[in-house]
C-alpha cells in the first residue's frame, strides 16, 4: 500500500515537472480561413501555461468585434499526463471585401512577452460564398432578406421621399432576436424618422414566393442639392431560428439557433435641379403644394392699440424649410419683430401643417394705412411648375388718436429750432489772472507713498510667486488650460464666421482637421472619417468623444445644406470646442 502511494506520487510529480518543463505558446485559430462579408468569424487565442496573465488581443481593424471577449480555462489528466489551456475568444465580422492578416496576440509569462501567429482571412462578397444546403448560414442567407424602397428615385431638390426598411423572412425559418448596428446616413438630405407604431410581421409575396415582411423603420428624406445622393444600407445582426430537419417526440420541428449578419444594399437618388425658366423673384425655396393668406385680427383701432398680423403658409412639402415672406408696412405704423409659429406633423406623405409669422402692430396716429399686397411662389412637382399667390392688400383703420402732422408744421418746428440753435452769447472781454500755488515735493503724501512702494512690493512678490508655483504644481489645471487654449487657436477663424453659414461650417471643418494634423502629426484632409476613428482608438481615446468628433464634422457636411440659425451655429462652435479640449486631454 504504502509503495502504491509512493509510486502515484511519483508519476504525479513527473507530470507535473513534464507540464513546467513546456515552453509556454500562444496559438491562433479561426474557424474558417475563407468566408463571406456577411458571415462572421470565430477567433481564438489558447495559451498552454498557467500563470500567464495581461493578454492584449491584436487590432482587428479590417474586422468588427460583435462578440467576445471570453474565455474558456481546460485542464486534464490522461494516462498520467497533465494538460493546461486557456483560450480567449472573439466573434469578428469583415467590415470589406479583401485579403486580411491579422496581427499577433501577446500575453505576459514570467516577466516575458510572448506572441501568437498571425492568420490570413479571405473574405469575399456574399454572393462568393459556396453553396452549402446543410450549412446553417446558408440556409439564413437564402431565407432571410433586408431591403430598402424608396418611393421615388428622381426627385427635385426640396421634394420629399419616403424610405422604408423592411426585413423578409420565409416560413422556412423563425426570428428570435434582432439588432440595427448601425443607423443610416443621409449625407445631403434634411430627414427626419418616421414613427413605427408597432412591429408586427405581415404575410406577403416576395421574389415569388410567401414571405412574411417587418417594418425596421421609415424616414422623411427632402435631397438639398442636387445631382447623385446616396442612402447607406443598415447593417443588422439577427439571431434566426435555422430547421434541422429533425422532430421532436411530439412531431414539432427541432431548430437550430443561428447568428446571422446582413445588411440593405446601398441605394442612390438622382436630384433635379428646379428648373430655371419661370422661377419667380419671390420665390424662396419651397417646394409642394400650399396656400397663402395674410390676415390682421382686427382693422379698425385707435391709436396705441395692437393688432397683430399674421402671413401663414399652409399645405405639405418641405414647409419649414423656407422663409415666409415679409409684409412692407407704412413708417408710421409701428411693428415689432414677428413670432414664428409652427404646427407641423411629419408622415408618409411629408411635411403637413401651417407656419406662420405674426407681426403686432401699434398705431400712432389716426388715418388709413395700407398694408401692400404680398407674393408668394412654390414649386409644385407634381404640376413640374412654379405658382405664385398674391394676397390682397390690408387696410388698417386708425379712428381716434392724434392727427398725423403736416409737411407746413413740420417745416415751422425745423424753423424753429434753427433759430433757438443760432442765439448769441455774450462773450467776455475782460481777463482776471490769479497767482498758482506751488507745492513742494518733498514731504509731500506722492513722497511718501514712492518711498513705501518697494516695501510694498514684496509681500506682493511672494504672494504671486506662491500663487505661480502652485499653479505650476496643477498638472491636471495646466492640461485643462492648455487644452482650451489650443482649441481656441484652432477654433478662432470659425468663430469670426459666426453668422455666416457656408463660411462657418467651412471654418469649423477646416479647424477640426488642422487641429488632428497638429496633435497627432497627421494629414486628414485626403483620409475618411473611418480613417480617423482608427487613428483616434489607436491614440487610446474613448469611444464616447470619438463619436462626438465624428459628429461634428458630420454636422459641417450636413448644415451647409440645411437651414441653420446663429444659436445653432453657437452650439455647434461649442460642441466643437468641448470635443477638441477631450481628445487633447486624452492623447
Amino acid at each position: 500500500m504504502g509503495f502504491k502511494k509512493v509510486s502515484i506520487l511519483f508519476f504525479a510529480l513527473f507530470s507535473m515537472a513534464t507540464v513546467l518543463a513546456q515552453e509556454v505558446e500562444l496559438k491562433t485559430t479561426v474557424s474558417k480561413n475563407k468566408l463571406g462579408v456577411n458571415q462572421r468569424l470565430r477567433i481564438e487565442f489558447v495559451v498552454n501555461k498557467q500563470g500567464a496573465d495581461n493578454f492584449a488581443a491584436p487590432n482587428f481593424k479590417n474586422f468588427k468585434v460583435v462578440g467576445g471577449p471570453s474565455s474558456s480555462i481546460n485542464q486534464s489528466w490522461v494516462n498520467g499526463k497533465a494538460s493546461y489551456s486557456q483560450a480567449y475568444i472573439y466573434i469578428i465580422k469583415p467590415k470589406r471585401v479583401g485579403t486580411f492578416t491579422i496581427p499577433s496576440a501577446t500575453i505576459e509569462y514570467k516577466g516575458k512577452k510572448v506572441a501568437s501567429n498571425t492568420v490570413k482571412v479571405i473574405v469575399v462578397s456574399a454572393s462568393e460564398v459556396p453553396e452549402n444546403p446543410n450549412d446553417p448560414s446558408y440556409i439564413a442567407s437564402q431565407n432571410v432578406h433586408l431591403t430598402i424602397e424608396i418611393s421615388k428615385t428622381s426627385p427635385y431638390v426640396g421634394e420629399g421621399i419616403y424610405v422604408v426598411y423592411k426585413l423578409y423572412f420565409s416560413e422556412k425559418v423563425g426570428l428570435s432576436d434582432w439588432r440595427m448596428n448601425e443607423t443610416p446616413q443621409y449625407n445631403g438630405f434634411w430627414n427626419q424618422d418616421i414613427e413605427v407604431p408597432k412591429i408586427e410581421a405581415k404575410n406577403v409575396e416576395y421574389q415569388g414566393k410567401k414571405y412574411r415582411s417587418i417594418i425596421l423603420k421609415k424616414a422623411l428624406l427632402i435631397p438639398q442639392k442636387s445631382g447623385k445622393l446616396s442612402i447607406d444600407p443598415i447593417d443588422m445582426d439577427i439571431t434566426v431560428n435555422v430547421p434541422t430537419g429533425r422532430g421532436d417526440f411530439f412531431g414539432n420541428a427541432i431548430t437550430r439557433r443561428v447568428n446571422y449578419s446582413t445588411a440593405s444594399s446601398k441605394r442612390n437618388v438622382n436630384v433635379q435641379d428646379l428648373p430655371i425658366d419661370g422661377k419667380p423673384e419671390s420665390f424662396t425655396g419651397a417646394v409642394g403644394e400650399y396656400d397663402f393668406s395674410i390676415s390682421a385680427s382686427k382693422d379698425v383701432l385707435r391709436a396705441n392699440e395692437t393688432t397683430q398680423i399674421e402671413v401663414q403658409v399652409n399645405g405639405k412639402g418641405n414647409i419649414k424649410l423656407f422663409e415666409i415672406p415679409k409684409i412692407i408696412t407704412p413708417n408710421e405704423l409701428e411693428v415689432y419683430t414677428p413670432e414664428r409659429k409652427e404646427k407641423v406633423r411629419t408622415n408618409s406623405k411629408g411635411l403637413l401643417g401651417k407656419i406662420s409669422d405674426s407681426y403686432t402692430v401699434v398705431p400712432e396716429y389716426k388715418g388709413k394705412y395700407k398694408i401692400p399686397e404680398v407674393e408668394f411662389s412654390y414649386f409644385d412637382p407634381n404640376q413640374e411648375k412654379y405658382i405664385t399667390i398674391t394676397s390682397e392688400p390690408l387696410i388698417i383703420d386708425v379712428i381716434q388718436g392724434k392727427s398725423l402732422p403736416t409737411q407746413n408744421q413740420t417745416d415751422a418746428s425745423l424753423k424753429q429750432t434753427v433759430v433757438a440753435a443760432n442765439n448769441f452769447r455774450y462773450i467776455q472781454h475782460k481777463t482776471t489772472f490769479e497767482p498758482i500755488v506751488k507745492q513742494d515735493f518733498f514731504k509731500s503724501n506722492l513722497f511718501y507713498l514712492l518711498l513705501l512702494l518697494p516695501f510694498l512690493a514684496i509681500p506682493i512678490g511672494i504672494f504671486i510667486g506662491n500663487k505661480k508655483a502652485e499653479r505650476d504644481r496643477d498638472i491636471t489645471g495646466n492640461r485643462l488650460r492648455k487644452a482650451d487654449k489650443l482649441a481656441r487657436k484652432y477654433l478662432s477663424q470659425a468663430k469670426k464666421e459666426l453668422g455666416k453659414k457656408e463660411a462657418f461650417y467651412i471654418a469649423l471643418e477646416k479647424a477640426l482637421h488642422n487641429f488632428l494634423k497638429a496633435r497627432l502629426n497627421i494629414e486628414t484632409t485626403d483620409i475618411s472619417k473611418e480613417r480617423i476613428t482608427e487613428i483616434l482608438e489607436q491614440r487610446k481615446v474613448d469611444e464616447t468623444t470619438i463619436n462626438e468628433f465624428v459628429e461634428v464634422l458630420n454636422d459641417c457636411d450636413f448644415a451647409r445644406f440645411t437651414p441653420t440659425t446663429n444659436v445653432m451655429m453657437r452650439k455647434e462652435f461649442d460642441k466643437a470646442k468641448i470635443v477638441i479640449t477631450k481628445i487633447d486631454k486624452q492623447v
